[in-house]
């Protein structure tokens, strides 16, 4: 079975990669979709935030990249995709994972959601956290990939100076 692993992954973490990996021991194939969300400004580009995680799982046969616009559900349905695999930190993040989970499946009736516990050590990463201590000039071998730790710099250090 196909599983499709939703988000904006501005930049991708660690935490993500380990979802996506421990998600993989349990689906054939999963399908990472990168999102366009109207609601949030992008430091990497669409395109960049998707080389950015084809890098990370270059050696992983069964991880696909994709990217898409609009509700997820419609994304499923033209694809034929059912299963969608979530990440959950806090008890925050499953209050507003379940809405959501409650809003694909009455849009969507064949979708179901599957719910994967982040390990204690990503228990608190977002890609918000990480940009965050990037700028403050703070450690970030803990928190993504190297490949996405030398984005980021080239990243930071373009938009200083335009």
């Amino acid at each position: 079975m196909k599983a499709i692993y939703p988000g904006s992954f501005d930049p991708v973490t660690n935490g993500h990669i380990d979802i996506v990996k421990r998600a993989s021991e349990f689906f054939d194939e999963i399908i990472v979709a990168v999102m366009i969300n109207s609601k949030k400004q992008y430091l990497f580009s669409l395109k960049e935030r998707r080389k950015l995680i084809e890098d990370s799982f270059e050696n992983n046969k069964k991880v696909k990249v994709d990217t898409f616009e609009g509700l997820l559900v419609d994304y499923m349905r033209e694809h034929n995709y059912r299963a969608i695999i979530k990440g959950l930190r806090t008890v925050t993040d499953f209050g507003y994972e379940a809405q959501m989970a409650l809003t694909n499946k009455n849009l969507y009736k064949e979708s179901e959601t599957f719910f994967i516990h982040s390990q204690e050590k990503y228990s608190f990463l977002s890609s918000s956290i990480v940009k965050e201590v990037y700028l403050n000039d703070g450690k970030l071998s803990n928190y993504i990939p190297d490949h996405v730790e030398k984005a980021l710099l080239e990243k930071i250090q373009t938009t200083k100076n335009d």
